[in-house]
């Protein structure tokens, strides 16, 4: 079995890089703009609950924490789990990131001030096989996830029962349709002429009212003369208030 990138020294680095590091341009604070561009606080009840699918190392989890009185996130990576713990009970981690081949500078990943660590709970797990005890939540994250899923239609089957009548759904994804992640057949989108947002919108329409979409560019740096720029599509949606 080939081993998991995302339990990786490498990715580790690239993804506190990614969520804590100083952005290419502010313009590109991907994991911030994730929460700030889309979550409308407005609609929000006062004791909110929000749910970080797919939360990596954790930085949109404290985003959400600014505007929820309660953050579950979850993400299928040990790796990226324990880091996020260390910078929630901390509020900072010293990690390497690489230079050229092997050499490597240090940095600090700080979680952001002003706002209660204590309201995020992270956690291990399959974003295909949620437990019922979760609840349902007020806003659910799931940021650049989709297409790293072998089956994404079975979490998206599970929304409806997560998210709570006039609820708020973001799911944002480049749409990067790999088998090395997804077997062909269950790809959303990118084959047989159907577009992934089609393929959501058939998906999510019974139980979701769709809302609007928005481009959100992010850059991961893999050295320092090595950067992969893609452009998420945001897709914003509203439960239905019939269950």
């Amino acid at each position: 079995m080939a081993a998991n990138f995302y339990e990786s020294a490498k990715a580790l680095s690239e993804y506190l890089l990614f969520h804590y590091g100083p952005p290419v341009s502010r313009e590109l604070d991907f994991p911030v703009r994730c929460v700030t561009e889309t979550v409308d606080p407005a609609r929000l009840p006062r004791d909110a609950r929000a749910l970080d699918l797919g939360c990596a190392v954790g930085r949109s989890a404290f985003e959400l924490a600014r505007r929820c009185r309660e953050v579950v996130a979850i993400d299928n990576s040990a790796a990226f789990i324990a880091a996020a713990k260390k910078i929630r009970d901390r509020g900072s981690l010293k990690f390497s990131y690489a230079v050229e081949g092997d050499i490597t500078k240090t940095a600090v990943a700080r979680a952001p001030r002003g706002l209660k660590r204590d309201r995020v709970q992270f956690a291990v797990g399959d974003a295909m096989k949620l437990p019922a005890e979760l609840g349902v939540f007020d806003v659910v994250l799931m940021a650049n996830l989709i297409d790293r899923l072998p089956d994404p239609r079975r979490c998206l089957q599970q929304l409806p029962r997560l998210v709570a009548p006039s609820g708020q759904l973001i799911i944002a994804s480049p749409y990067t349709w790999l088998e090395a992640y997804t077997p062909r057949r269950h790809w959303l989108g990118g084959r047989g002429g159907v577009r992934t947002f089609d393929a959501l919108r058939q998906i999510l329409a019974p139980h979701f009212k769709f809302v609007r979409r928005l481009d959100v560019p992010f850059v991961i740096r893999e050295h320092a003369r090595k950067y992969q720029l893609g452009i998420s599509e945001a897709t914003l949606w509203t439960r239905k208030n019939s269950r």
